[in-house]
């Protein structure tokens, strides 16, 4: 399993969901994050071998339990026993955070055959619990992630207190231990120049806004996540309903950028789509910045019907194959120097284009 987890760049979250009825790439996935810490075990900050060593223990013995909850096979992958380019693929994929992919002792992945349910082991908390969907679609990421949830807790009781909820090792995520995150491409409100003023209204709402790999990146390819920040005082549901109600609102805005480009200077939007598709078409050495860029307006020039189409999983696809380890890997090599990456990246983004 580990094996495809790596190769594949294309996980079932991230493809265009089947009932999808609109030709926007606007919301690519929705995730749930569940943050728990197993009752009468130290916290992962103290660095307690010994307690690290039991949640770990515990969690290789989990597997069964899971596949009996959902019917999916689980893998247990420790992290110390990948490569340094293994731990980055599982971030560039958003199986991990960055903060996992760091060295440090019995740190493992517990993740699902079809990579749609990722536990991280030994992270910040005991266990962070992910469930991914494609599209908006935050209540079904919710339901599987409680069907995770369930089934650990069957087994082994978290901390929680009846006054304050679950106990986590940050204080912000202290009640629900939920945090539940859409990723949105947004070229047009880039293009505008409005993003920055749409930004401020949502984090003035409570709502976090970061890059392509959550705190602290940056939003390459304009690619978001939107998530909330309040975990204590207010439901699961609620907390779903409400950060439903913020994604629909910036699609809404996004599509008036869009509508704003088409009424302003056609040409110009035109011309710029068209030039990004040429520079990808015919381009020997791409950087990852750049050709995040290029394929962002790529896309976007398809969603609004200038370019020829390339298929639901085009943009998708190119987010993961575009990244420097999974590039490598994508190659067949350990490693690659800056130049043969950026010439890799530009013969795979072409071979794409041609197909």
């Amino acid at each position: 399993m580990l094996d495809r987890i790596l190769d594949e760049p294309l996980s079932n979250w991230l493809k265009r969901p089947e009932q999808s009825d609109t030709k926007e790439h606007i919301v690519i996935s929705s995730r749930i994050r569940l943050a728990r810490n197993f009752k009468d075990i130290v916290f992962t900050n103290r660095q307690n071998k010994e307690a690290l060593a039991k949640v770990d223990t515990m969690m290789r013995g989990i597997l069964g339990v899971l596949k009996k909850a959902d019917g999916h096979e689980y893998s247990n992958i420790s992290l110390d026993k990948l490569s340094d380019a293994e731990r980055e693929i599982l971030v560039e994929k958003h199986l991990i955070s960055p903060a996992m992919a760091q060295k440090a002792p019995y740190r493992a992945l517990v993740v699902s055959d079809d990579a749609s349910v990722a536990v991280m082991v030994n992270e910040e908390d005991h266990i962070r619990i992910q469930a991914m969907a494609p599209g908006l679609d935050l209540s079904s990421a919710y339901a599987h992630a409680v069907q995770v949830d369930d089934a650990i807790e069957s087994k082994y009781d978290y901390a929680f207190n009846e006054h304050f909820g679950y106990l986590t090792a940050c204080p912000t995520n202290v009640g629900t231990g939920m945090r539940a995150s859409v990723m949105m491409h947004l070229p047009a409100l880039v293009m505008t120049g409005r993003i920055n003023r749409v930004v401020r209204s949502i984090l003035q709402l409570g709502y976090s806004v970061r890059g392509l790999y959550g705190e602290g990146s940056d939003a390459l390819g304009h690619i978001y996540q939107v998530s909330n920040q309040l975990t204590m005082g207010i439901s699961e549901e609620d907390t779903i309903a409400q950060l439903e109600k913020v994604i629909n609102g910036l699609v809404a805005e996004e599509r008036k950028a869009r509508q704003a480009l088409h009424d302003g200077d056609w040409e110009a939007f035109e011309d710029r789509v068209w030039r990004a598709y040429g520079t990808l078409e015919y381009a020997r050495r791409l950087s990852g910045e750049e050709a995040l860029s290029l394929l962002s307006d790529v896309q976007l020039g398809m969603d609004m019907e200038i370019l020829p189409k390339k298929g639901d999983t085009f943009f998708n696809e190119l987010i993961v194959i575009t990244r420097p380890n999974f590039l490598a890997k994508y190659a067949g090599k350990d490693a690659m120097t800056a130049s043969e990456r950026d010439s890799y990246r530009a013969k795979v983004i072409r071979s794409y284009i041609e197909k």
